[in-house]
């Protein structure tokens, strides 16, 4: 019998396990998803990553233009630019620290920069930045424990390994200098920003060495620049303001508002007066250059987008021609000054009508350290910021107060001046009046110039209006407050409103004594700026509209040849307030300030009695305190002497204001209205016109003025009879008393109070 099962065929078993088919399961999915995320990719997100390879970026940078010139009202050039050559560079995006110190060593062979203002931080920087691997080892292990405890952040670490360095290390040659000062200035710059690496001397053979070069120094290139320069010299210097250098920069106390503005941190800009106040007009509008970089931060395109616009020009108010007069004859009176304390005048002149400034300045003595006069020197900002006691020049203003507050009327305006005496105080009296009674009406007490006038005016203002010998002094102190907001009207004791930062406001001498509220009725207790001075009888000649000074009339584009080009602003007229006061009332003061240079008792007709055209004006003589540079004489009792005027009197085109302060020999007699006479001569006797065209007046429309000479009769008023003694002044001159200048009138001494 056959057996079956053995020759039945034996099936073979599998040899694959069973977790090696799993992972053949795994592979195969895992492929799948490859493949379908591949898909997805080029399928669905393909062109997102085609336009993220080729993407680029575009960014904007800013180049400086030049800046805007400054004339006066005929063209003549103030403040102009003189144009010099630049080596700039253009930090791009992808620039190193390596490249730019590449790029600053090969500069070196071609040009040679000023190192004197490096700083011991710079050279630490640059050896920090060339000694990378050494830097991280600067660190002690406390240091770095420190870090990690505190948390201290990138430049607060840096601060500390910078402190390591030591000075043998930084001890660089005078040719590794010249490559920190150069990288210093590269540095610095923002990504697609622009420094200038050297602007004073560049030579021409500078120039084209580095011109053949520029494929090799990447980031440079040859440009202009510009420095700030004054044809005029030193005049009105000081008003004109200054600019900050490349290297000061942004000044800090405005970095944050002027970068907010487009500023870089290099960019020079107005720091001072003019150029400060007009900063946005003449600083103008930058090249704007567009770069183009690749996802590299390669640049791929370079393109100016913007030529920029240059600053625009300012037209000032003041002709040149006049100016220049008006100083001789400040500096001729000061050199004058034989009076060891008297040592300065200043002068405003200005249209009443427009606000124009047509002349301004001031000088005074110079010192030397052991208080020697050297010399004269300028102080035109002093008219504008230095306050001074005024004495009776404010007395118009004073009377108009008392009408404004209703203590006197036109019917209704006699009081007798007679020395004034109270319980306990010394007498008070007017330089003409020591001992009698005269009746006197307010025009009489602006012609003889009353203190005791403006006393019992003050009083009836503080609730006062009885007056007896020896009795008690029972005013309001209010009434110091209520003169001030009358002043204030004028401009006394407020900000003028003039186009410059910084304007002094005088100075406030608060709330005193009620014995000082009378001082402060005839200008003795307050002080005040030759400038408010001046606007204070403009408000007067121009009818009762306080109306703002102003230094610049026109803003002007700049021309194609870099000079003025085609009217862009005419600056109007800005008024400031108008007096509380009927019209009728102002004329009739006016008659009283011709009086004064005109009338028999007249305290300024010895000097304008026969001059024309005719002059209104205050005279003020005040007793004051030094205030001078000279340490001997602090606290030292003096005189000031001012005179404020208009003319002509009838129809006003000119305001004088002249304060020549500290005189302690006594003054001169009219020592103010005399320098004010040859203001006056160099205004309207000169060959020409001293204003242009284009003015503005106070209701806002612009008058083209005539260029001719103006008539010299113009205004002139048959003139009263004047008295050759100017009002009973005092006759006494103080001994050893000198001629102060030999234009200026020499009659005899004033007072106070007149």
């Amino acid at each position: 019998m056959i057996n079956k099962r053995k020759n039945r065929p034996i099936k073979k078993k599998s040899h694959i396990p069973f977790r090696l088919n799993l992972l053949f399961f795994i592979v195969f999915f895992s492929f799948m998803a490859l493949i379908g995320r591949l898909a997805y990719v080029q399928l669905v997100k393909g062109d997102d990553f085609i336009a993220l390879v080729k993407r680029t970026e575009t960014s904007t940078a800013k180049k400086a233009v030049p800046r805007g010139s400054i004339y006066d009202s005929k063209g003549k050039v103030l403040v102009g630019n003189k144009p010099k050559l630049a080596v700039n560079y253009t930090r791009s995006s992808d620039a190193t620290t390596k490249s730019m110190l590449e790029t600053a060593k090969k500069l070196t062979e071609f040009i040679t920069v000023d190192t004197s203002k490096l700083r011991d931080r710079d050279l630490k920087d640059y050896w920090f930045a060339t000694h990378p691997d050494d830097a991280s080892k600067l660190l002690t292990a406390e240091e770095k424990k420190r870090i990690t405890k505190e948390g201290l952040s990138n430049s607060q670490t840096y601060e500390m390994q910078l402190a390591h360095i030591t000075d043998e290390q930084i001890n660089y040659s005078d040719n590794e200098k010249q490559v920190i000062a150069i990288f210093t200035k590269m540095n610095s710059a923002y990504a697609l920003s622009t420094v200038t690496i050297k602007n004073d001397s560049v030579t021409e053979q500078e120039v084209a060495r580095i011109s053949e070069r520029l494929g090799e120094l990447k980031g440079i290139d040859i440009d202009s620049d510009w420095d700030r320069e004054y044809p005029m010299g030193d005049m009105l210097k000081t008003i004109l303001g200054s600019v900050s250098s490349e290297t000061t920069g942004l000044p800090s106390n405005k970095v944050r508002s002027l970068l907010t503005q487009g500023y870089s941190l290099n960019d020079r800009v107005g720091t001072s007066y003019l150029e400060e106040q007009y900063e946005p007009v003449l600083s103008g509008t930058k090249t704007v250059v567009q770069s183009q970089t690749n996802n590299r931060g390669e640049v791929i395109n370079h393109e100016e987008r913007y030529g920029g616009k240059a600053g625009s020009n300012l037209v000032m108010t003041i002709d040149t021609d006049f100016q220049k007069k008006l100083e001789e004859i400040v500096t001729k009176a000061v050199e004058g000054l034989s009076d060891a304390t008297a040592d300065r005048v200043y002068v405003v002149a200005m249209n009443p009508k427009s606000g124009d400034i047509l002349g301004i300045t001031g000088k005074k003595k110079k010192y030397n350290e052991n208080y020697v006069v050297t010399g004269i020197e300028d102080d035109a900002l002093g008219a504008i910021n230095g306050a001074f006691g005024m004495g009776s020049a404010v007395k118009a203003a004073t009377v108009l107060s008392a009408y404004m507050d209703g203590v006197i009327t036109r019917e209704d305006n006699t009081i007798v001046d007679e020395p004034i005496e109270f319980e306990a105080s010394a007498p008070k009296s007017s330089v003409f009046n020591r001992d009698g009674k005269i009746p006197l009406t307010d025009l009489d007490a602006i012609e003889r110039s009353s203190n005791v006038y403006m006393i019992r005016l003050a009083m009836r203002m503080g609730g006062q209006y009885e007056y007896k010998k020896g009795g008690k002094l029972n005013i309001n102190l209010s009434v110091f407050d209520k003169l001030r907001e009358y002043y204030a009207q004028f401009g006394l004791g407020v900000r003028t409103g003039i186009d410059l930062p910084n304007e002094g406001k005088g100075f406030n001498g608060g709330t005193g004594a009620a014995f000082s509220a009378l001082d402060f009725a005839f200008g003795q207790f307050d002080l005040y700026t030759p400038l408010q001075l001046a606007q204070y009888m403009a408000t007067i000649a121009n009818g009762g509209t306080r109306i703002a000074p102003r230094l610049v009339k026109e803003i002007h584009s700049t021309g194609k040849d870099g000079g003025i080009g085609v009217l862009e602003t005419v600056v109007p007229t800005k008024i400031m307030n108008s007096l509380q006061v009927e019209s009728s009332l102002i004329d009739h003061i006016k008659e009283g300030l011709y009086r004064v240079t005109h009338g028999q008792n007249g305290t300024s007709a010895y000097t304008f009695k026969n001059y024309t055209p005719s002059v209104s004006g205050k005279t003020g003589t005040v007793e004051a305190f030094y205030g001078g540079p000279l340490p001997q004489f602090k606290q030292k009792e003096v005189e000031n002497s001012t005179f404020a005027s208009y003319a002509p009197s009838d129809n006003p085109e000119i305001v004088v204001s002249v304060v020549a302060p500290y005189f302690s020999n006594g003054i001169p007699s009219d020592f103010a209205a005399g320098i004010t006479k040859q203001v006056y001569d160099a205004y309207f006797h000169q060959e020409s016109s001293t204003v242009s065209t284009n003015s503005t007046t106070a209701n806002g429309q612009t008058n083209v003025q005539s260029t001719q000479q103006p008539n010299t009769q113009a205004g002139n008023r048959p003139a009263q009879q004047a008295n050759t003694q100017a009002g009973n002044r005092v006759q006494q001159v103080p001994q050893q008393q000198q001629p102060v200048n030999t234009q200026v009138p020499t009659a005899p001494v004033r007072r106070q109070g007149q």
